[in-house]
């Protein structure tokens, strides 16, 4: 018995997840592996003094959170594709801790607003001064220009004349951004506390996406199971081939001994008796 249009629908939805969340999951990774290991960043991870920072801090959760999100799509396509129940219920139980987590984040965003925003600020200025003091590190680049063109800033002064890092900076809007556009930290800082209630529903809708995905994964779970505990019936037609170890006639019934030795035994069919018919 395969499945049925529901099962198919949640094996593909949960492949469909699982790409976006490997996609996410690498850029993750990638990022917080090239700022961890990267020759203008390492030296800062080998400072005790520096071990609390923003900057470290936000570095290793990418890092964890990369890594976290490869394993938790490794398990949801072995299990989706190759429908393994016991891989789906480790999916499962890891998508609905991640759910809750990203919850547990929304809310203490909201709250603590203020204190993440300038923890953000801060990792923005570390990374504007890695890149100045390094050169022009690309994956620094990419981060910084990533950064001010979804916030419309430039650099820490916002002053095309004095601003060192102009090549990570947005296409200015009007005549005025030529020579003066804002200031990233001041911006971040602002932003993230007038957009608290915004962010907090965005990891509250991203834990709502994942508690889809469990449903969908309990679903297939349960239509597999259902698959796997139907019986099999087997069609019989009028095809069907002869035994293949037919019973010997009634005239030719031997007697078997245990001893493989002895000669066996054969009885001759009995006589029919005749029976006279009753008298009227």
């Amino acid at each position: 018995m395969a499945l049925d249009g529901c099962g198919y629908f949640c094996k593909y939805v949960l492949f469909i997840f699982n790409l976006i969340f490997a996609v996410v999951g690498l850029a993750f990774l990638g990022l917080g592996l090239w700022l961890r290991f990267s020759e203008n960043t390492r030296g800062i991870f080998q400072i005790e003094a520096l071990n609390s920072s923003a900057f470290v801090m936000i570095v290793t959760v990418l890092i964890i959170l990369g890594s976290v999100m490869l394993i938790v799509v490794m398990f949801g396509d072995y299990g989706a594709c190759g429908e393994k129940i016991c891989a789906l219920q480790v999916f499962s139980t890891l998508v609905s801790i991640l759910a809750i987590a990203e919850f547990v984040v929304g809310v203490l965003a909201w709250s603590q607003r203020q204190e993440i925003g300038l923890s953000i600020a801060e990792f923005y200025t570390s990374l504007y001064a890695l890149y100045v003091k390094g050169g022009g590190d690309p994956a620094i680049g990419v981060t910084l220009m990533f950064i001010q063109g979804a916030l419309h800033c430039c650099g820490i002064t916002g002053m095309s004349v004095i601003e060192v890092a102009q090549k990570t900076c947005p296409e200015p809007d009007g005549f005025f951004e030529h020579i003066k556009m804002d200031s990233c930290p001041v911006v971040i800082a602002t932003i993230f506390d007038s957009k608290a209630t915004l962010v907090m529903w965005l990891f509250i809708g991203t834990g709502v996406l994942l508690i889809i995905a469990v449903i969908c994964s309990v679903t297939l779970t349960k239509k597999i199971c259902m698959t796997v505990s139907s019986p099999q019936y087997i069609i019989l037609t009028q095809s069907t081939p002869a035994l293949a170890n037919p019973q010997p006639p009634q005239h030719q019934l031997i007697s078997t001994y245990p001893n493989p030795d002895q000669d066996p035994v054969v009885f001759p069919p009995l006589s029919l008796v005749t029976v006279p018919a009753a008298q009227t």
